[in-house]
């Protein structure tokens, strides 16, 4: 773990509430908490808070990686309130060597069920699949992995089920105004009907879709992180 990360004080009222072993304790923690100094606490000053509220520096240490290892979230994009991207970004504790690399190319593809393609520019490495990225990069403070998705077909459908709910009041408007009503309506109403319900089952696809690509990306993520909790290891049986 990196000695020099600083944590704001958002993290440290995490890293202390991982830390507690109950609910109770973790508030009375909160509340004799000191505010963190501007630019906030590294893991030494982590642990000496904690000893002066009773946690030993281990399982402050403990605490702080484990929050570490959680992926970032990465805001959805919307399109009519719907999601249709998803993403996560994992800060990794070193970098991935060759032969880690290729166990990580393997695990994506089992996890997302594709082969994809895998590419490297400029030290960065990059698995993908249409739409969805793996990508190993730098940072300034270390290394991440950066996943991310876009519904394809998203756009597409929703400019569907726009296109024939604003045809079918123009087709109405027509009719009556044209003095047809009646069973003439018939059309309009359906074209109404099935722009509605493209609209519909956007709305109930989409989210189903983005919830169940985070939750890959979160194994992909814990998955990763167990990988480097070893040693580097480029070469069999080593």
């Amino acid at each position: 773990m990196d000695s020099s990360r600083r944590y704001g004080e958002e993290e440290v009222r995490k890293v202390f509430a991982r830390a507690a072993e109950a609910a109770e304790a973790a508030e009375e923690e909160r509340a004799s908490l000191p505010s963190p100094v501007d630019g906030g606490l590294t893991l030494g000053e982590l642990q000496a808070v904690g000893l002066e509220v009773g946690l030993s520096p281990e399982r402050i240490a403990a605490a702080a990686a484990e929050l570490d290892a959680t992926p970032q979230l990465v805001p959805r994009r919307k399109l009519l309130g719907v999601p249709i991207s998803a993403g996560r970004i994992v800060d990794l504790p070193r970098e991935l060597t060759d032969r880690e690399w290729q166990f990580l190319v393997a695990e994506l593809r089992a996890t997302f069920d594709a082969k994809g393609e895998v590419g490297a520019d400029a030290g960065i490495r990059e698995w993908s699949n249409g739409n969805l990225h793996a990508v190993l990069e730098q940072t300034e403070s270390g290394h991440r992995l950066r996943l991310g998705t876009r519904k394809g077909d998203a756009l597409e459908t929703t400019f569907v089920g726009i296109m024939f709910a604003v045809m079918a009041v123009i087709v109405a408007f027509i009719m009556v105004a044209d003095g047809r009503t009646g069973a003439a309506l018939m059309v309009p109403a359906l074209m109404g009907l099935g722009g509605g319900g493209v609209l519909v089952a956007n709305a109930i696809r989409l989210p189903r879709w983005a919830g169940e690509r985070e939750r890959q990306m979160d194994r992909v993520a814990a998955w990763t992180q167990n990988l480097l909790a070893a040693p580097p290891k480029d070469v069999e049986g080593t």
